[in-house]
C-alpha cells in the first residue's frame, strides 16, 4: 500500500489532496500542518512514496522543507504554491526534482501530475537498484583480482591458474566466489 505525506494547513486544498491521493491508491496518508511537524515525520523510519506541499506553510513557505525532503528521500516531490510565483519557485526547485504546481488547483491536474511523479519515482527506483546491483558486482569483481594477485604473488600462479583455482574453490566447498577470495586474503593479508 502506498504511503504518501501531505505537508497543508486544513483547508479545501489539503481536502482536495487528500481525495485525489485516495483514488490514486494511497491508502496510508500522513498529514502535518507545518514544515517542523513535517520534519518530525521524516526523521522516522517509514519513507513515504509522494511528499505534497502546499504552500505557504504555517512556520516557513515550503520550498526549504521540498528541497530537504529532496536530499534525505527518494519520494516524489509536488510543491503547490500561488500562480504568481510559481514559475520562480519551479526555477529553483527544479534541480531538486520538485515538481511544482499553481493555485488553483483543478483535480484532474492534481491527479495526473501525482501519476506522473509517482511513475518517475518508479522508473528512478529501478534504476538505482540497478546502480546497485552493479556496483556491487564491481566491488565483487575486485575482491575477487586482488585474491588472484595475492595468488599469483604468494603461490606464484599465473592468472588463469589464480582464476582457476578460485573457481574451482568456489564449487568444491559450495561457496560463492566472493567467500573464497575473502578467504584467500584473510589467509595471506594478515
Amino acid at each position: 500500500m502506498n504511503r504518501a505525506l501531505i505537508v497543508s494547513p486544513e483547508g479545501e486544498t489539503c481536502e482536495l489532496i487528500g481525495q485525489v491521493l485516495a483514488g490514486e491508491g494511497f491508502g496510508k496518508t500522513a498529514h502535518a500542518a507545518s514544515g517542523s511537524e513535517a520534519r518530525r515525520i521524516l526523521g522516522r523510519d517509514t519513507e513515504p512514496e509522494l511528499i505534497v506541499i502546499n504552500a505557504p506553510l504555517s512556520d516557513e513557505f515550503g520550498q526549504e522543507l521540498a528541497e530537504l525532503a529532496a536530499e534525505i528521500t527518494s519520494a516524489g516531490l509536488i510543491l503547490i504554491c500561488g500562480s504568481d510565483i510559481a514559475d520562480d519557485v519551479a526555477d529553483k526547485v527544479s534541480d531538486s526534482g520538485v515538481t511544482v504546481l499553481a493555485k488553483p488547483l483543478s483535480r484532474a491536474v492534481l491527479s495526473r501530475t501525482v501519476r506522473v511523479v509517482c511513475a518517475s519515482r518508479s522508473r528512478m527506483m529501478g534504476l538505482k537498484k540497478e546502480s546497485d546491483e552493479i556496483l556491487t558486482k564491481i566491488d565483487e569483481m575486485r575482491l575477487i583480482n586482488r585474491a588472484k594477485s595475492t595468488l599469483m604473488q604468494y603461490l606464484k600462479f599465473t592468472e588463469p591458474q589464480a582464476h582457476r583455482y578460485i573457481e574451482k574453490q568456489a564449487m568444491n566447498t559450495r561457496q560463492t566466489r566472493r567467500e573464497v577470495a575473502m578467504r584467500i586474503l584473510a589467509t595471506y593479508e594478515r
